[in-house]
C-alpha cells in the first residue's frame, strides 16, 4: 500500500522559490543530486569555499541515517518511522532501508520545501505490506505533524523519530528542545530518537555564517553539551553522542572515514 500526500494544492501550482537557496536543495547538491537550482548551486559553492568538508559531512549524515535506520528496524524491531526534514529523495531513503529489513514498516516523511512535494511520488513508493506517507509541514509546528501522522502511525506502539540535520535550523535552543519534548511526549516507551546536528568549530561557524547570508532557513551549529540536551530523559545507545562517522561505523559509510563537524546519536525512551 502506498501513502498519499496531504498537500492542499497541486505541486505544479506552488512557488518553488527558485531564486532563494533552500537547505533541502543545497543538501541535494552536496550529495551530487540534480534536484536543485542555480541559487542552490551558488550557495553550496560559497559554503564549500569556507568549509570544504561540508560535502563529507552531508555524506556522513546520509550514511548515519542508513546505519541508524538499519539498527532501528533490525535490532530494535521498530516498525514505525517519523522522518522530519527528510529533504529530497536520494539513494537509501528511510523507507527503502526500513522496508528492506521489515517490509511491513510504516514511514511518514515531513518537509516544508515545495520541491520535496514535487518529488513526493518517489518518496511514497512502498512495499505492499508497508506504508509511506508525506506531510507538508514545518518542524516548528509539531501539533500539525503529530495530528497528520496519526492517520498512518499508531502512537500506542513505538515510533522512531528521525531528526537528521534539521534541529540546527531552529535558532533558539529552548524552542528546539521544546519541539523535541513535544514529539517525545506523543510516543510510548520503547520509541527512539535519532539526531544528527551540526557541531560548532571555527570552520563550521564560518560555513554557517556564509550560509546564513545566502540561504534559508538559518543554520546554528551547537556545542556537544547543547546537542546532548535533546536526549534528556532517554537511554542513550552505545556509543552515545559522537561524531557522526563514529556512530557504529561498521558497514555503510559512503567513503567518509574521518571526523566531521556533526554529532549524532540515538536514544530510547524508557
Amino acid at each position: 500500500m502506498n501513502g498519499d500526500t496531504s498537500a492542499g494544492r497541486p505541486a505544479q501550482q506552488r512557488d518553488l522559490k527558485k531564486d532563494v537557496a533552500h537547505t533541502a536543495r543545497v543538501w541535494n547538491w552536496f550529495l551530487g543530486g540534480k534536484d536543485n537550482y542555480k541559487a542552490d548551486q551558488v550557495a553550496g559553492e560559497q559554503v564549500a569555499k569556507v568549509n570544504p568538508d561540508v560535502i563529507h559531512l552531508a555524506r556522513a549524515s546520509r550514511a548515519f541515517l542508513v546505519r541508524g535506520t538499519s539498527y532501528l528496524a533490525r535490532d530494535a524491531k521498530i516498525r514505525q518511522f517519523l522522518d522530519i526534514g527528510t529533504g529530497l529523495p536520494t539513494a537509501n531513503n528511510t523507507h527503502e532501508v526500513a522496508q528492506s529489513i521489515a517490509p511491513d514498516s510504516r514511514i511518514v516523511y515531513v518537509d516544508n520545501d515545495p520541491l520535496v512535494l514535487v518529488h513526493a511520488e518517489a518518496l511514497l513508493s512502498s512495499t505492499p505490506e508497508g506504508v509511506t506517507h508525506y506531510i507538508e509541514a514545518d518542524l516548528r509546528d509539531p501539533e500539525t505533524i503529530l495530528r497528520e501522522a496519526a492517520g498512518v502511525l499508531n502512537f500506542d506502539e513505538p515510533v522512531a523519530i528521525m531528526l537528521i540535520a534539521i534541529l540546527h535550523h531552529i535558532p533558539d535552543l529552548a524552542e528546539a528542545r521544546s519541539i523535541v519534548r513535544r514529539l517525545l511526549d506523543a510516543v510510548p516507551s520503547g520509541s527512539h530518537l535519532a539526531i544528527a546536528h551540526a557541531a560548532r568549530s571555527e570552520v563550521m561557524d564560518r560555513g554557517a555564517a556564509e550560509w546564513n547570508k545566502v540561504g534559508t532557513p538559518p543554520l546554528v551549529p551547537r556545542y556537544p553539551e547543547e546537542i546532548a540536551s535533546f536526549f534528556d530523559g532517554l537511554e542513550m545507545l552505545e556509543p552515545g553522542l559522537v561524531t557522526t562517522t563514529r556512530w557504529r561505523p561498521d558497514g555503510y559509510d559512503l567513503g567518509v572515514i574521518r571526523d566531521v563537524d556533526q554529532m549524532a546519536g540515538i536514544g530510547r525512551k524508557p
